[in-house]
């Protein structure tokens, strides 16, 4: 027996298990709060007719009751109207004897619809009771539906930006960029080299017009000094 009953306990977690991957528990969800609200307005609507019928039971007691006392007063009236003479006793008793008897029957009937009355305002708190329950448990579903919304929201993003994630590195991207890094550094270390090149080309350069100016600064001391002696201008040591 215990055997058996594992078995089918497992079989129904793999049973709820498919439900929950094929169904979507936001959907499901809503649908479940359509229901709800559903029955919330035929609960309410029963609940109206309910207060209703304890509306008409107090109001058909308190007509009773009226009656009741009225016929007590006709009563009374006719007693009254024979004590004066101004009716024959036997007429007045049997008439009067009547009234009571309409009397009873209404305090009777005042009495069946309190009874009722009161039996009515008993389903009507039990009903109201459910109708409150009712509508606390929409409301906590629907604030679960707006936290599973915005969970939802959030891990929907979170995946794409994921698989965004994992598919840059699957595509090749992230080698695309360590050859461009590469391929760059290659292209500033070649930049560099032509740069000393060109630096190395402008020091001979430098090198090769230093020497021209010193051998014509040297040609131009002995033309000068050929000159001076020319004209007799050379200096002569004392």
């Amino acid at each position: 027996m215990n055997i058996l009953s594992r078995l089918f306990k497992i079989g129904q977690s793999e049973a709820h298990s498919a439900v929950n991957q094929l169904e979507d528990p936001i959907k499901m969800t809503e649908q479940a709060l359509r229901d709800l609200r559903q029955d919330l307005d035929k609960s309410l609507h029963a609940l109206a007719e309910v207060k209703a019928m304890v509306i008409r039971a107090r109001n058909e007691a308190e007509a009773f009751r009226a009656k009741a006392m009225d016929y007590e007063n006709k009563a009374v009236l006719l007693l009254q109207r024979a004590h004066k003479g101004d009716l024959a006793t036997t007429e007045a008793d049997r008439l009067a004897s009547e009234a009571l008897l309409k009397k009873t029957e209404n305090e009777a009937q005042a009495t069946r619809s309190a009874a009722d009355q009161e039996k009515f305002a008993a389903s009507a708190a039990q009903l109201d009771q459910s109708v409150q329950q009712l509508k606390q448990t929409i409301s906590q579903w629907e604030n679960e539906l707006k936290t599973l919304k915005a969970r939802v929201t959030v891990s929907t993003a979170t995946k794409t930006i994921n698989q965004q994630l994992a598919q840059i590195d699957s595509s090749g991207t992230v080698s695309l960029l360590e050859r461009m890094k590469e391929r760059v550094a290659a292209e500033e270390a070649l930049a560099e080299s032509y740069g000393q090149i060109a630096q190395e080309s402008r020091s001979v350069d430098q090198e090769i017009d230093k020497a021209l100016q010193q051998s014509s600064a040297g040609q131009a001391s002995a033309d000068l000094l050929a000159l001076k002696e020319k004209l007799g201008l050379s200096s002569r040591p004392e």
